[in-house]
């Protein structure tokens, strides 16, 4: 070997022992070769947005152009489930790539701990610049973020108030869909563009109290919504469900939710009307007391009619704020098609959990039942995912944070928990799990849902629930879809009974969930 190849040799063992010393000094998990350029990425999160209200999941009556196009361009997951079914705990999961019992943030309102680390600080090391603009709901300012201007809580649909990296508190005028989305093309016209960039845009839409934005007030009024199969459910075999205080009937509150003789002078996180001005008031008022109000009293409902009528209220709000959810995400892939950005950019909408849209009777979240537990998931990524793709297989939303780092050539660090499914998005089916774990906390307020853990896999879904009650459910999916028939203890079920509880034991103990441990080993 002469001197010039001998000095070649040495620089590449070189180069490569420098690299192995790096990941094991860092804790690296092993993963997918990465495309040899780093994309930027729009990470797009809203809030209780249903896979039911959108066309590309089979949505007869929702109008999702934006998200469809996403969809059809890139990849749609059927059945990516959340490990905590709540807002805020599921934005932390994103950010850690941990599971609740690892991140701290268990429960909603609550502060999350800005000293763990966070994937960002990852994407940042890796030369990208990063943001987060619009709702976070953590209580806090995470590190490994550029800028933020994030909307404290829940933000307001209406000239909602934003906080910056500084934890300066400005007023936004306008309808918050449509300022996230200003604010989100600002940034990126005046980010530095020799950096690839990681931009979260989190939407309040579709989130409680349902107010729409002006120009989609009444939008579905001409629309009638056929009731769920499951809207007059009697929770036969199920306890926590029997117990619950979710439902449109009793739960769904005339002025707070359906705008019937709203307070327009009330005060509080959850309430917008005080915000109005004077514009924005006058056909919010003539909408809903001079035409929807007006209506309500002249039918003089009760029982099944008010229930009734209530569902369709609630459908036609719920809809018309998801129009500007979809029209404000059409902006964004317009911006990014027009300025050049969109052959190397990788696009995601997402929510944070599913919701209920009248199955069961019920509006919110929480159960592990399949409503709440799936959230939608669709991902774009020219010439790496393929246009129409579909992955079936079960992913969880402790997953994002490593497949994103994967796309991006990102080192995944040792403490995550979740595992990069872009294999799945590359279209390569063997060797990824068919199991999820589940863990929710939240109780008693606000809804009264009782906390539980378990085990979703692609057939079967086991659960513990505790707290007031200690019992088992469990539930043959692919036979009962919609979680009706509680199976545990049932002749016959004995040996798959048996063999999830197993699959259960070795998800707490992988994932070190010592309080659901202790619970799995005590009796109910």
């Amino acid at each position: 070997m002469n001197r010039k190849n001998t000095t070649i040799f040495i620089l590449a063992v070189g180069a490569v022992f420098t690299g192995l010393l790096a990941m094991i000094g860092h804790g690296i998990k092993e993963q997918e070769t990465a495309p040899p350029t780093r994309p930027n990425i729009i990470f797009i999160i809203s809030d209780d947005h249903t896979s039911q209200a959108i066309s590309a999941y089979g949505s007869k009556l929702a109008k999702t152009p934006n998200i469809d196009r996403i969809a059809r361009e890139g990849a749609i997951l059927y059945n990516n489930v959340v490990a905590n079914s709540i807002c805020g705990p599921s934005r932390a999961t994103l950010l850690t790539g941990q599971f609740s019992h690892r991140n701290g943030y268990k429960f909603n309102e609550k502060v999350f701990d800005i000293n763990q680390p966070v994937f960002a600080e990852e994407l940042q090391k890796n030369g990208y610049q990063t943001a987060w603009i619009g709702k976070m709901h953590l209580g806090s300012l995470p590190h490994g973020f550029d800028y933020l201007n994030i909307l404290p809580g829940h933000g307001s649909y209406y000239n909602s108030d934003f906080v910056d990296s500084n934890n300066k508190t400005t007023r936004r005028m306008g309808y918050v869909t449509d300022v996230v989305t200003s604010l989100s093309t600002d940034w990126l016209d005046k980010r530095d563009a020799s950096k690839p960039f990681f931009l979260v845009v989190g939407h309040k839409a579709t989130h409680r109290e349902w107010l729409p934005a002006p120009e989609d007030l009444g939008a579905y009024d001409n629309v009638t919504f056929p009731l769920p199969a499951t809207f007059y459910d009697k929770y036969e075999g199920r306890t926590a469900a029997q117990k619950q205080d979710m439902s449109i009937d009793k739960t769904m509150i005339l002025d707070r939710d359906l705008k019937i003789h709203a307070d327009y002078d009330a005060k509080g996180a959850m309430f917008s009307y005080n915000r109005f001005t004077p514009e924005q008031k006058k056909p919010f008022y003539e909408y809903y007391e001079n035409k929807i109000s007006k209506e309500f009293d002249e039918k003089k409902l009760s029982g099944k009619a008010l229930v009734e009528w209530k569902y369709q209220r609630y459908m036609k709000d719920y809809l018309s704020v998801a129009n500007s959810l979809d029209r404000n995400i059409g902006k964004l892939l317009d911006y990014l098609d027009k300025s050049g950005l969109a052959k190397n950019t990788i696009v995601v909408y997402t929510s944070d959990q599913g919701f209920y849209l009248g199955e069961h009777g019920w509006f919110d979240k929480r159960w592990i039942y399949e409503e709440s537990l799936k959230t939608p998931f669709v991902i774009r990524y020219p010439g790496v995912i393929k246009p129409g793709s579909q992955v079936r297989q079960v992913v969880s939303n402790v997953d994002w944070a490593p497949t994103l780092l994967n796309l991006a050539g990102t080192p995944i660090p040792a403490y995550i928990q979740g595992e990069s499914f872009l294999p799945l998005l590359k279209g390569q089916q063997k060797g990824w799990r068919d199991q999820a774990y589940y863990h929710y906390y939240e109780y008693p307020q606000p809804h009264h849902v009782s906390p539980h853990f378990g085990l979703r896999t692609d057939r079967y879904t086991l659960a513990r629930f505790y707290g007031p009650d200690d019992f088992w459910e469990l539930y043959d999916i692919q036979k009962d879809p919609q979680n009706l028939k509680n199976l545990y203890g049932a002749k016959g079920y004995e040996t798959i009974t048996a063999s999830l509880k197993g699959k259960l034991k070795e998800q707490i103990v992988k994932y070190k969930d010592e309080e659901a441990l202790k619970l799995l080993e005590s009796k109910p």
